[in-house]
C-alpha cells in the first residue's frame, strides 16, 4: 500500500506578494482621497480578497492561503492611509506646505512596523483565546471559504451548498452595491439628515441608508449594537440638547449650532468616556496579554518539530527584538531630525530620548486597545480617530514637561511629528488582528501573515506621501494658508492640530474630557453589575464609541444587529441550524463586500473627474431622494432575509 504524498498549498508566494502591494495603491489612495473629503476610511481586506480570488484563478495551484496573503497585505497598506488624521495637521498650522518624501515614508514604516510587532504577543490572548467577534476578519474568512468551498473544518463543502453561499455573498453584495450606486446618483438619498428643536436646545436625526453597516452589525450582535444605541442616546439625545441649551448661539442656525456643540463639545466626552474604557479594557487585558507574550516567547525559543503546527507559530523573538530596536533607532532618527530643523537643537536630544519610551510605551499600550476595538465592532467602525486625540494631548504634556519655554509653533510641529508615529501604531494594530483572525479561520500560518503585514507597511508608506502631496497641490486642506473653497476638509487633522496647539499654548476647555471620564465609569460600573447578573452586557467601549462617532454610522450598525439577532433566532429552529447561521453571515459579508467595492470605484471616479457627485443625475436636492431611499433601503433588507429564511425553510 503506496502513501501518497499531498503537495502543500502555496500561502506566502512571490506572486502574492506582489499582486497585495498591486492592490495596495488603489486601496490606499482611495482611503487617502475619503478620509481628507468625509473624515472616513474603510476596511480593504474584504474587496482585496474578492479581487484575489478573482485573479489567482487564473493561475495554477493558487489556494485559499495565497488569497490571504493578498488581502493581508492589502489591508494592512490600506489601513496605514489612516496616518492622514495627523499629517496634513503639520500643513494646516503652517509647517509644511508639502509632505516630504523621506521624512513621510520613514514616519509611516517606523510606526507601522512597531504595529505589526506589538500585535504579535497580543494575537493568543485577543484572537486565538478571545470571543471578540472580528466582523470584518470573520466576513473575509467567509468570503475566503466560498470562494474555495471549503468547510470552517478543513474539508470539502457539498458543491451545492458552496453555490449557495456564494450565492449569499453575491446577492448580499448586489444589494449593498445598488443602494451606494442610486444613492451615487442622487435620485435617492445616502443619508438623511434633520435638525429640530429640543426644549430650549436642539439636536439632531441622522440615518445612513448603509447596508454595510447593517451587516456589520449582524455580525457584531445585540450587545455591542444595543450599547452603541445606548451612546446614540446619551449624546444626541442629552448632551446635545443640554450643551445646546446651556451655551445658545443666536447668531448661528439651529442646524449649524447642533453641529458645532456635537463637534466641539459633546465628541470629547465621548473621547473621556472611550479613555476610561480602553484604561478598563486594559487592566481586564492584563493577564492574557502577559500570558500571550510569555507563550510567545517561549514558542520562538523551542525548536519546531516536524509536524508541528504551524498555524500557532509567531515570527521569533529574535526577529521581534531586532526589528523593535531598528524601528526605534529609525523613530529617534526622525523625531531628532526633525527637532532640529524645527529649530529646536538645543534641546532635541533630550526631547528626543523622552519622546522614545513614549513611542515604545504608548505605543503597545494602544496597539492593545485598537486591537480589541477593532476586534469588538470591526476596523472601519473602530474609533482610530479617538485614539489619536487622546494621544497628541498625551504626546503634548510630554513636551511642556521637558521643553524649554520658548516660541509655541516649532513645539507644535514636534508633537504632531511623534503622534504621527504612534498614530502609524494604532493604524496597523487596528487592522492586523483582524487579518490575523481571518488567517486563524482558514488555517494560515501566524508568522506567514505577520510576513505579509510588513510588506504590506512597506507599500502602503510608499504609496502615502505621493497621493498626499498630490492632494495638497490639487485641493489643499481647511484651515491651512492660502486654503481655498475646494480644499478638502480633513476633519480629524484639523482637531488633532487644534488640540495640539490649545494644549501647548495652555487654552484648551479640559471640562468635557472630565465629564466624559465620569460617563465612562458609570458605564463600566454598569458593565460588570450586569455581568455578573448574567445579563445582557453593554460593553462601555461600545458605549463610549456611540457617543463619539456620527449617529449615521452607529445608528443602522444598531439597527442590523437587532435583525440580526431576530434572524439568528430564527435560524436556531431551522433543520440545519449551523447552516442557517452560516448563510446569514455570507450574506452580511456580501453586504459589506459591495459597499465597499463601490467606495473604491467611485474614489477613483471622483479623484479622475475632479467632481464631487460624478454619477449625479438629479441636483443635489431632488425632493423625492429620502422617500426612495427609505422604500428601496427597506425592500432591500426585507429581500435578503426573506430570501434567507425562505432557503432554510426548504432545508
Amino acid at each position: 500500500m503506496t502513501i501518497q504524498q499531498t503537495r502543500p498549498a502555496a500561502e506566502l508566494t512571490l506572486r502574492g506578494l506582489v499582486l497585495g502591494a498591486a492592490i495596495t495603491l488603489v486601496f490606499t489612495a482611495a482611503n487617502v482621497y475619503l478620509g481628507l473629503k468625509v473624515g472616513l476610511t474603510f476596511a480593504s481586506s474584504i474587496p482585496a480578497a474578492v479581487i484575489s480570488m478573482a485573479v489567482l484563478s487564473a493561475f495554477r495551484g493558487s489556494s485559499i492561503l495565497e488569497n490571504n496573503i493578498v488581502q493581508t497585505v492589502a489591508s494592512a497598506a490600506g489601513t496605514l492611509s489612516s496616518i492622514i488624521f495627523v499629517l496634513p495637521g503639520l500643513v494646516i498650522v503652517g509647517w509644511w506646505t508639502g509632505f516630504p518624501f523621506w521624512t513621510s515614508f520613514l514616519i509611516c514604516v517606523a510606526g507601522g512596523v512597531l504595529g505589526v510587532l506589538f500585535t504579535i504577543p497580543l494575537r493568543r490572548a485577543l484572537v486565538t483565546h478571545s470571543d471578540l467577534p472580528y466582523p470584518e476578519g470573520v466576513a473575509a474568512a467567509e468570503v475566503l471559504k466560498v470562494g474555495a468551498g471549503e468547510r470552517e473544518d478543513g474539508t470539502k463543502a457539498d458543491p451545492a451548498e458552496a453555490r449557495e453561499g456564494l450565492l449569499a455573498v453575491v446577492l448580499g453584495a448586489i444589494a449593498s452595491l445598488f443602494m451606494v450606486l442610486v444613492a451615487a446618483t442622487q435620485i435617492a438619498t445616502g443619508e438623511f439628515q434633520r435638525y429640530f428643536a429640543a426644549g430650549r436646545g436642539g439636536s439632531a436625526i441622522d440615518i445612513s441608508f448603509s447596508l454595510a453597516l447593517v451587516g456589520a452589525g449582524h455580525l457584531v450582535g445585540l450587545s455591542v449594537g444595543l450599547a452603541g444605541l445606548l451612546g446614540i442616546l446619551v449624546g444626541w439625545g442629552v448632551a446635545v440638547p443640554v450643551l445646546t441649551a446651556a451655551m445658545p448661539d443666536p447668531s448661528s442656525a439651529l442646524g449649524a449650532h447642533v453641529m458645532d456643540i456635537w463637534a466641539h463639545q459633546v465628541r470629547f466626552i465621548g473621547a473621556g468616556a472611550i479613555a476610561v474604557a480602553a484604561v478598563w479594557t486594559l487592566i481586564k487585558l492584563a493577564r492574557p496579554v502577559v500570558t500571550g507574550l510569555i507563550g510567545t516567547l517561549m514558542a520562538a525559543r523551542a525548536k519546531i518539530a516536524a509536524g508541528a503546527d504551524e498555524r500557532d507559530r509567531d515570527l521569533g523573538a529574535g526577529w521581534i527584538a531586532g526589528m523593535t530596536i531598528a524601528c526605534l533607532a529609525l523613530s529617534a532618527f526622525v523625531i531628532a531630525s526633525f527637532a532640529n530643523s524645527a529649530g529646536l537643537a538645543g534641546q532635541s536630544w533630550t526631547l528626543t530620548l523622552t519622546s522614545l519610551p513614549f513611542v515604545l510605551v504608548a505605543g503597545f499600550l494602544i496597539a492593545a486597545v485598537c486591537g480589541y476595538m477593532a476586534g469588538l465592532l470591526g476596523s472601519s467602525n473602530s474609533p482610530i480617530s479617538s485614539v489619536g486625540i487622546l494621544t497628541v494631548v498625551s504626546c503634548a504634556g510630554l513636551v511642556l514637561l521637558v521643553a524649554a519655554p520658548g516660541a509655541s509653533q516649532p513645539l507644535v510641529a514636534f508633537t504632531l511629528i511623534v503622534t504621527a508615529v504612534v498614530f502609524a501604531v494604532a493604524t496597523i494594530s487596528n487592522d492586523n488582528l483582524q487579518d490575523l483572525k481571518t488567517g486563524q479561520l482558514v488555517g494560515a500560518a501566524p508568522w506567514r501573515q505577520q510576513v505579509a503585514l510588513l510588506v504590506g507597511v512597506v507599500a502602503g508608506a510608499a504609496v502615502i506621501p505621493p497621493v498626499l502631496n498630490l492632494l495638497a497641490l490639487g485641493f489643499g486642506f481647511a484651515g491651512a494658508p492660502h486654503a481655498t473653497a475646494r480644499a478638502l476638509a480633513a476633519p480629524q487633522a484639523t482637531l488633532i492640530s487644534a488640540l495640539a496647539q490649545g494644549v501647548i499654548g495652555h487654552n484648551l476647555n479640559w471640562t468635557m474630557i472630565g465629564i466624559g471620564v465620569l460617563v465612562g465609569i458609570v458605564f463600566v460600573a454598569i458593565d460588570e453589575v450586569l455581568g455578573r447578573l448574567k445579563w445582557l452586557r453593554l460593553p462601555p467601549l461600545a458605549v463610549a464609541i456611540g457617543i463619539y462617532l456620527p449617529m449615521s454610522a452607529t445608528l443602522p450598525l444598531a439597527f442590523g444587529a437587532v435583525v440580526g439577532h431576530w434572524y439568528n433566532g430564527r435560524a436556531k429552529r431551522a433543520a440545519d441550524s449551523q447552516r442557517a447561521e452560516r448563510l446569514g453571515v455570507l450574506v452580511a459579508s456580501g453586504m459589506i463586500v459591495g459597499e465597499s467595492l463601490f467606495g473604491v470605484l467611485l474614489a477613483g471616479l471622483i479623484v479622475a473627474l475632479s467632481k464631487d457627485a460624478p454619477l449625479a443625475v438629479v441636483p443635489a436636492d431632488f425632493a423625492w431622494a429620502n422617500p426612495i431611499a427609505v422604500v428601496i433601503f427597506a425592500t432591500l433588507v426585507a429581500g435578503l432575509y426573506g430570501w434567507m429564511l425562505a432557503r432554510n425553510a426548504r432545508s
